[in-house]
């Protein structure tokens, strides 16, 4: 892999990866919990029952502390790019840099305006003025995620772009379709329905606490017969954005769809894994090592794979060794490419890159026109140029090549089977609430509670899988991690490693202990 400091890959992928998950604490809960404000002010001000807007202002307190720690942690991220990951910055900074840049001027902006109408106009501002401001900070939040995810889902799937090699960065040439890409769009709706669940069971698990003390019994009801019926939803509609993910995945990223099955040789009517515990938990090192694992026990549905990935039964699903190794799809006749015909495709790639800028030096004009025919050429730029970053990989290199394909399994079946207890939750809720026994059901109430740790979990492992599973490209099959990082001394991102985590460390006890206290004064107090 050429003379790479992988202390220093090492040490800035796990900055990177503190730093994201640190700041996805905060986020769901914002994405979510506004929008919970804004419905129940919308109710108050339909209703004019005063019970509402302290119910209102109670929420939008808790939205608050949470929103101000998420901006903090959020700004370190971005900078992140520019310190530790300059030759990606580079590589796509007119492409990337753009969804953030509409992020920081549209959707921030619009947060921070409305934000100060919404904490401090109450009595100052006409109700209707002020349940806007709200909306507005809802939408703001939302838009957001929109842009960052945008950002995110071009670098799993980068459409809309093309190489300029004088440059020898990408460039945006179709702004739509990098906006409305089918990874895009259904990366945002599936990211922000899961901050939405996140959002339902937190007012849930906190309205259960109240219950228990028997404290604001009346307040804390409303606020589960809301979260409930905003979890049924977002509920639902995270299965189905869900599906889809999966099929984009399937399709954009094979690789990462067949470590989510841990599917290890393909088969057409592939059974979906309900859950199962893997036997073997060894990464492959050569292809020799590319034989099916056993599981400890599994459940299986028979055909769903096929099903989930194709909407086809029949339809054959490649496993890891197949994408390895080159296979032909017995169902379509298609042959694909092994690693190693990439790696020499990506090879050739770097190799007419180089020989260009080298032409260009010394103004070889007989040379750079042989090479800008290349460049030029969409079949060559679609078929050759497509595989650039696996040119960095020796031959024979497949451990780098493959994600931590146990940590996928896990992360997707753990993720799912939450899911499931999630709707359950709602569900019940709703239910015994309506039929005023919510106070009586004990067993459920502490299921409440102990279920917000488990709603922060799935939300971790829905971005442990989205990121750890496309490994090691930072942009599919175009720039893999080792390439992308700053040429700077490990030891300077180890330090700033740790002084990341010490600080992140101590916003997440300063936002639990001002959230505890906060709850602690109850919903009719402190107002």
């Amino acid at each position: 892999m050429g003379n790479f400091d992988m202390s220093l890959i090492n040490w800035s992928r796990g900055q990177f990866a503190m730093s994201a998950m640190f700041h996805w604490i905060f986020v769901p809960l914002t994405l979510g919990l506004i929008i919970l404000v804004a419905i129940m002010e919308t109710i108050y001000v339909r209703t004019g029952d005063e019970k509402w807007k302290k119910l209102t202002k109670f929420w939008g307190k808790l939205f608050g502390i949470n929103f101000a720690i998420g901006v903090a942690t959020g700004i370190i991220l971005e900078f992140e790019f520019g310190t530790n990951w300059s030759n990606y910055s580079w590589f796509v900074g007119d492409i990337f840099g753009a969804p953030l840049a509409i992020e920081g001027i549209m959707a921030f902006f619009m947060e921070s305006t409305f934000i100060a109408v919404m904490f401090f106009g109450w009595n100052k501002v006409s109700k209707r003025f002020h349940l806007t401001s709200t909306w507005l900070v809802a939408l703001g939040a939302n838009l957001s995620a929109l842009w960052i995810l945008v950002a995110n889902a071009w670098m799993q799937y980068p459409a809309g772009t093309a190489f300029n090699p004088i440059t020898a960065r990408n460039e945006m040439n179709d702004f739509w379709a990098v906006l409305f890409s089918p990874v895009a769009v259904n990366k945002f709706l599936h990211t922000v329905a899961s901050g939405y669940v996140l959002a339902a069971v937190f007012v849930i698990g906190v309205s259960s606490w109240f219950l228990l003390k028997n404290r604001d019994a009346l307040f804390a009801k409303r606020s589960i017969l809301i979260a409930s019926v905003f979890g049924i939803t977002s509920s639902l509609f995270l299965i189905w954005t869900g599906d889809e993910s999966a099929k984009q995945v399937a399709d954009k990223q094979p690789v990462k769809f067949a470590a989510m099955e841990s599917l290890w040789e393909g088969r057409t009517n592939a059974p979906l894994i309900a859950f199962g515990v893997l036997k073997d938990m060894s990464h492959p090192k050569t292809e020799d090592d590319l034989t099916k694992r056993d599981f400890v026990f599994k459940f299986e549905i028979p055909s769903m794979l096929s099903i989930l990935a194709f909407l086809d039964p029949n339809a054959y699903v490649p496993g890891i060794k197949d994408l390895v190794t080159g296979y032909t799809n017995p169902t379509t006749g298609i042959t694909h490419l092994s690693f190693s015909q990439k790696k020499e495709k990506g090879k050739e790639a770097i190799a007419a890159l180089k020989g260009y800028k080298e032409a260009l030096q010394n103004n070889d004009a007989e040379l750079l026109k042989t090479y800008k025919v290349k460049f030029e050429d969409k079949n060559w730029m679609e078929n050759t140029f497509k595989y650039f970053g696996y040119g960095y990989y020796e031959k024979d290199a497949i451990a780098g090549l493959l994600p931590n394909i146990p940590l996928a399994f896990y992360s997707f079946h753990i993720m799912v089977l939450l899911s499931g207890h999630f709707l359950a939750l709602f569900i019940l809720m709703l239910f015994f609430t309506m039929k005023d026994r919510i106070g009586r059901m004990k067993w459920l109430l502490y299921i409440g509670i102990w279920t917000i740790p488990l709603a922060y979990l799935a939300s971790q492992l829905g971005w442990v899988l989205a990121e750890l599973g496309r490994q090691p490209w930072v942009i599919q099959d175009l720039m893999p991690t080792l390439a992308a990082v700053s040429r700077i001394d490990a030891g300077t991102v180890q330090l700033t490693f740790w002084l990341f985590a010490i600080t992140f460390t101590i916003l997440l006890i300063a936002e639990i202990r001002i959230l505890l206290k906060q709850i602690n004064k109850g919903i009719t107090g402190g107002q």
